[in-house]
């Protein structure tokens, strides 16, 4: 009997825009840093009282709660400087205290509030509160599988006389695909196996008109030659599965994108096996085809006028006397032939048929992987930056800029021409993890099996999970790169 798991996706607070305040329910009032006044409601000044109680600065991050300060004002956050950065922060940082702050009186017997109202400033940009929406939307996620449900807010209605809804549900809608993000990576890998990933892909794209799903089995993937894919998931008693969204626009503008995400959905190395220190965080090993595959539903979702294909290659790297091994030479779905050198380096093997697939069947403009691809990243850039490779400076420019808008961080990495004989084997076309710096000759051998397209390989090994919370960001899969592809394909729209 499978472990049950809480729904997909998880529950969100809800978030109405309105033009006047519902009485009796508590208030948030926001304090910028520095000498910026605290405006309560009517505009009230409440600098003083707040900084003599609370000791209120003002930084992003700070939340106070203090009753009898009148006007039904029980909370002040704090948004720093007033980025979209420190909304951002600010939202996750109110929705956490509140949370906390309800558990505790839950626990007391007291009453708990799941109500929020905030009355906005009236000079609110349209990327602060797209940036606040996101903060409250995430920062109080939580994944457990328990018989105890905790309080959360339940809702916020923002006070303001602007047309800010569609910004809000726009927001909300991004927010709820890097929601369902997280909900792939955090399931357990007793539960999600390749074959429950894929109808997870079946289950969230449901009644999006344009958006078709397909799922290919594993008789499907051998009669097509998907070499890698089968190499990889051969260990497993759970056979792989490829799966494939297409998103078809009537009237689409800029180029056909396609999307490939790894979805490697427990990885033990294989034969070339891990240590079992940290080995229970593979159940996030998917966390790049999740991204594709939240992407795509967001993109549906927000009906942009773009062409996007998703491919997520799903496979179990397990030992068995069925496994892959060391010194294999493996034919993939366009012909070249791998040499394998470590089973462990299993997530370019699914990319590789992955790619060729997407260059000779889709002929797309352009083509983006995404996967937690290697250590040597998360050892090069940390936890909160993914590293960018690309074969086109327009397109790393539009997919940084694209993660700055959304709120995630790239850095270029290089793509070395004197490390291309590395990924040379003497024995077949290509060695599958020559030696040198593991995350370029990573993307050295993904840009194999392009077809000389515009490419970009997102190395998200670091930040796709978190140890501990910051900003919107809380402990275990993060979502990361689900935002920055939604953008990315908004980037082609507008």
């Amino acid at each position: 009997m499978r472990t049950p798991v809480p729904r997909l996706p998880s529950p969100m607070p809800e978030i109405e825009v309105a033009s006047s305040p519902r009485r009796g329910v508590p208030i948030v009032v926001l304090a910028y840093g520095g000498d910026s006044p605290v405006l309560g409601p009517g505009g009230s000044d409440l600098s003083d009282v707040w900084a003599s109680t609370v000791g209120l600065t003002g930084k992003a991050g700070e939340v106070h709660v203090a009753a009898g300060h009148g006007a039904g004002i029980r909370w002040v956050a704090g948004v720093g400087d007033g980025t979209a950065a420190e909304w951002r922060k600010a939202g996750a940082a109110l929705v956490r205290a509140v949370e906390a702050r309800a558990e505790a009186d839950s626990d007391a017997g007291r009453r708990v509030v799941r109500s929020l109202q905030l009355t906005l400033p009236p000079d609110t940009t349209s990327e602060q509160i797209s940036a606040l929406v996101l903060g409250v939307s995430l920062g109080g996620y939580r994944y457990k599988v328990s018989s105890v449900e905790k309080p959360r807010l339940k809702s916020l209605r923002l006070v303001t006389d602007a047309d800010l809804q569609p910004v809000v549900d726009r927001a909300l809608a991004v927010a709820l695909g890097t929601t369902a993000t997280r909900d792939m990576g955090n399931t357990p890998s007793n539960v999600k196996d390749p074959a429950w990933l894929a109808s997870a892909a079946v289950q969230l794209a449901a009644q999006l008109p344009g958006l078709s799903v397909e799922v290919r089995d594993e008789k499907w993937i051998a009669a097509e030659g998907f070499g890698g894919l089968l190499a990889v998931g051969g260990g497993s008693v759970s056979p792989p599965r490829f799966v494939e969204l297409s998103w078809r626009p009537a009237k689409p503008v800029g180029p056909h994108l396609v999307y490939v995400g790894k979805g490697i959905t427990f990885d033990t190395g294989g034969i070339s096996l891990k240590p079992a220190d940290g080995m229970h965080l593979m159940r996030t090993d998917m966390c790049g085809g999740a991204s594709v595959i939240a992407a795509l539903v967001t993109i549906a979702r927000l009906g942009l006028p773009v062409r996007v294909t998703g491919l997520v290659p799903l496979a179990e790297n397990h030992v068995s006397g069925s496994s892959y091994r060391p010194g294999d030479i493996v034919r993939h779905y366009d012909g070249q032939t791998t040499e394998v050198t470590n089973t462990d380096a299993e997530g370019r093997m699914v990319l590789a048929d992955a790619l060729g697939y997407a260059v000779r069947r889709l002929k797309p403009g352009l083509i983006v992987d995404v996967a937690t691809l290697t250590g040597a990243m998360k050892v090069s850039l940390g936890v909160r930056t993914g590293g960018l490779f690309a074969s086109d400076d327009a397109l790393a420019s539009r997919i940084i800029e694209a993660g700055t808008r959304s709120g995630e961080s790239w850095w270029r990495m290089p793509l070395l021409a004197d490390l291309e004989d590395e990924v040379v084997s003497e024995i077949a076309d290509w060695r599958q993890c020559p030696p040198g710096p593991g995350g370029i000759t990573a993307a050295l051998f993904l840009r194999k099996f392009t077809g000389g397209l515009p490419w970009a390989h997102l190395d998200i090994a670091g930040p796709a999970r978190a140890e501990k919370t910051y900003d919107e960001v809380v402990p275990g899969a993060t979502g990361f790169s689900t935002r920055t592809l939604v953008e990315l394909a908004a980037s082609y729209a507008s």
